[in-house]
């Protein structure tokens, strides 16, 4: 999402939704969906196929979706809101310079396809007459270096804004985690990731022939000299560009991005680029430090900068700055660019109705603003109140497995715990909101509302600068239907919109909604230990406080984990990289196991009732395999193998074969094709 830099953050199951799922028709239920269930497979063989075969079975993927599934149930539910907030905004006539106004105007914009007709290519053209009329390498560097934005958490990311060459994300100093800093990351790509240009995998050729024609296609809509040549210039310089990229795994590790530079360290250790032209035109002339995410990719960034020619870095940008607005553009290019990045990349055979996407975009830009009147009307405070019992918890159930662990030192231990005693845990809705009083918004000018609000937002992250750390600031609107971990400030984020039926239902069995939003709740207080998170100490400073011994221990069981998922394969001849998921799986693993014992907790010693024929641990661990139900289009399934950091939610379903009390409630036998033996059983924590 576009709100803003997304920090050291781990998403939870970002893609599970974004990726396009939508509600089934059923009726939600209090307890787990036995309907979905295909009894017809035996839990121990495929326990995703047996909560959830019955409901893939009946269930069609809409042509606007490249899945279906559990999150975007809830999605829909949040969209519905928030569509109804924005319809009472547009119905208001409120006052200019209000934030209903902008939301109304916002919408108004993106919807008026006559006008964006009317104006054809005329709002970018003075971007394109600038790029054209560079002269020489400096001029270059200024305008990318006036091209940067702040941008996504580096950790879910390997390819930040494409008109950025690199891109900024302002946090808390890893060493220094009092302070905000600027750090720099690789950027400069099309396509999702490096392996989109660099693999010998047949899809991944069949999208590049699509990309280069998509690239040709565009520049002809908007009226650019041979575009065949210059689709071949721009997808040479990238492919260039995806060859001095970090992959991944090694853009994950937050040992490798400790790397303060001066500002006068960027002209000896990475030249190319005109580093005080570049500087100053992102606004940070004065800045003296900044902490360098991807040395050896930004070094060979600026070689290229160096390097190619003048007229292949004017042919890239004048491409990226059109389609970057291309949905503000006119339908044809609106429409070709869909062509390419929702069907080719991703399956998805229509295009969502213009009014669902201008939502979309108002959320994006004018995300607080939406967000006060969300939680107004949505979001009850008893369930605020429910959700932070099922926290305190959870958390509880966490600190006791940390307190009465055998392998690991007192010392270790001690600052384990105090990672747990100090999490500030949000829920609905942050305690501040952003202001969006600066940004200027007009109805009759999407394309430069765009614009306004990148800067706008930009400026705002700029702003944190050199000053004290905000361990309250929150990362994601309430109406978001994800949550956050965020190493850094030690903190947690619960929005609003994650809060319902059927992750959350306050009418529900303790056992649905502890195995449903209490398994989402322990994953991300398990994101504090996973093999990234643990690297951060209860302040948020990088820091090794464990013992060689437990350090050794904890890696071992990850490597276990990571073995455990690489040996999945989601489709003939496609595994899932087990280090790639890593942390992700770690988090499932230890939150899911952290909920169950505080789903017992809540029990008070007395037996769970049988509901539906149901015990108590059944439901706990069916509402945990079914909040991952979920059906994909092929093409969206390889892209996420490629570039997430999550499992597909079929293969986060089978966390459950770790944990000993699955084993008994579904009569799991050796023999059965997800039976571990106890010994093979990961157990991090």
């Amino acid at each position: 999402m576009k709100r803003g830099t997304m920090m050291l953050a781990i998403l939870l199951a970002t893609t599970a939704w974004t990726s396009g799922g939508v509600a089934s028709d059923r009726v939600v239920a209090v307890d787990p969906d036995t309907t979905g269930i295909d009894a017809n497979v035996k839990p121990g063989d495929d326990f995703d196929q047996y909560a959830n075969g019955g409901w893939r079975a009946r269930t069609e993927i809409p042509a606007d979706r490249s899945s279906v599934g559990i999150f975007l149930e809830v999605f829909n539910k949040a969209e519905a809101n928030n569509a109804a907030i924005i319809a009472a905004a547009v119905n208001a006539n409120a006052a200019p310079g209000s934030d209903t106004r902008r939301i109304a105007d916002w919408y108004r914009g993106f919807t008026d396809t006559a006008g964006i007709e009317a104006r054809g290519l005329a709002p970018v053209k003075a971007e394109l007459a600038a790029i054209a009329g560079l002269k020489d390498k400096k001029a270059l560097s200024a305008m990318l270096g006036g091209n940067v934005r702040a941008d996504v958490d580096p950790l879910n990311a390997t390819n930040f804004e494409t008109t950025n060459i690199v891109g900024i994300w302002v946090a808390q100093g890893l060493e220094q985690s009092g302070t905000n800093f600027p750090y720099v990351l690789q950027g400069g790509l099309g396509l999702p990731d490096r392996d989109y240009y660099l693999s010998a995998d047949p899809e991944m050729v069949k999208i590049r022939t699509g990309y280069k024609a998509y690239i040709a296609q565009l520049l002809t809509l908007a009226g650019v000299s041979d575009p065949a040549a210059r689709a071949e210039r721009i997808f040479a310089l990238e492919t260039k560009i995806a060859q001095v990229h970090a992959d991944r795994v090694s853009s994950q590790d937050v040992h490798k991005a400790n790397n303060v530079w001066g500002k006068g360290d960027f002209a000896a250790k990475a030249p190319g680029i005109d580093w005080d032209a570049f500087w100053s035109a992102a606004q940070l002339g004065g800045q003296q430090q900044f902490v360098v995410w991807h040395p050896g990719p930004v070094a060979g960034l600026s070689k290229l900068v160096a390097g190619e020619p003048l007229q292949a870095w004017q042919d890239w940008l004048t491409f990226h700055r059109i389609d970057d607005v291309s949905s503000v553009l006119p339908a044809a290019i609106d429409n070709a660019h869909f062509e390419f990045f929702s069907h080719t990349l991703n399956g998805v055979p229509k295009a969502r109705p213009r009014d669902k996407r201008a939502i979309a975009n108002v959320n994006s830009w004018l995300g607080d603003a939406v967000g006060q009147l969300y939680v107004k009307d949505y979001f009850p405070a008893s369930s605020k109140t429910d959700i932070q019992q099922m926290v305190k918890g959870i958390l509880a159930a966490f600190d006791a497995r940390v307190a009465k662990l055998d392998w690991m030192a007192p010392a270790t231990k001690a600052e384990a715990r105090r990672k747990i005693e100090t999490m500030r845990v949000g829920v609905g809705y942050p305690e501040t909101w952003r202001s969006y009083a600066s940004l200027e918004v007009k109805a009759d000018d999407p394309v430069g509302n765009l614009r306004r609000a990148e800067l706008a937002e930009y400026r705002h992250q700029l702003g944190k600068i050199g000053k004290p750390v905000d361990r309250g600031e929150w990362w994601m609107t309430p109406q978001t239907v994800n949550a956050v971990n965020l190493p850094l400030q030690n903190a947690l984020n619960f929005p609003a919109a994650i809060l319902q039926a059927p992750f959350y239902d306050p009418k529900a069995d303790a056992a649905t909604n502890y195995g449903s939003i209490g398994a989402v709740i322990g994953h991300e207080i398990s994101h504090s230990f996973d093999n990234t998170g643990a690297d951060f100490d209860a302040s948020g400073t990088l820091r090794n406080w464990w013992t060689p011994a437990d350090l050794e221990h904890f890696e071992a069981a990850a490597g276990a984990l990571a073995d455990q998922y690489s040996a999945y394969a989601v489709l003939p001849g496609l595994h899932l990289n087990g280090k790639q998921v890593l942390a992700e799986n770690i988090a499932d693993v230890a939150g899911l196991t952290a909920a169950y014992e505080a789903y017992r907790a809540s029990l008070g010693g007395k037996a769970a009732p049988v509901i539906g024929g149901l015990t108590g641990d059944q439901r706990f661990f069916l509402a945990f395999a079914q909040s991952w139900r979920e059906k994909q289009r092929e093409q969206s399934l390889r892209a996420e193998v490629a570039t997430d950091g999550h499992a597909p939610g079929r293969w986060r379903a089978m966390t459950v074969r770790n944990l000993d009390a699955w084993y008994p409630a579904f009569d799991v036998q050796p023999g059965q094709k997800l039976y571990l033996a106890p010994d093979k059983r990961v157990k991090i924590w």
